[in-house]
């Protein structure tokens, strides 16, 4: 789903997109000349990467989303949760993808590592 960085306005802009089994219920809203916030949550099932063993998991996950999208380069060391769209056009199916790989570039352990009380291998 994409929606025109200026079809946002001060008024809440709710939104409703779902991939791969993930729902994302939110609202964009003008928060300044080159903002706009994006508030929601963000629910469903994720395939993850067991990171003891390998195995395939699926995980539930319900997270909330609080981010700032601008149509311009922002250097803000005090809002570092800024996606830019420089096209004018902003990519809600990009941001959810961009936030479940996030979520799997985590550490997930299926039931059976997240029992086991032998050491995992560490290197340093």
């Amino acid at each position: 789903m994409k929606i025109l960085f200026d079809k946002i306005g001060y008024n809440e802009k709710p939104f409703r997109q779902e991939i791969d089994g993930v729902v994302v219920d939110g609202t964009l809203v003008k928060s300044g000349y080159h903002r706009v916030a994006l508030q929601g949550n963000m629910d469903g099932r994720v395939e993850f990467i067991c990171s003891g063993c390998g195995v395939e998991i699926e995980q539930e996950i319900s997270t909330p989303l609080k981010l700032t999208i601008s149509d311009q380069i922002i250097e803000d060391k005090d809002d570092l949760d800024i996606i830019e769209f420089l096209n004018g056009e902003i990519d809600i199916s990009f941001i959810i993808e961009s936030e479940i790989n996030s979520l799997k570039s985590d550490y997930h352990y299926c039931t059976k590592c997240s029992s086991s009380d032998e050491p995992l291998e560490m290197e340093f």
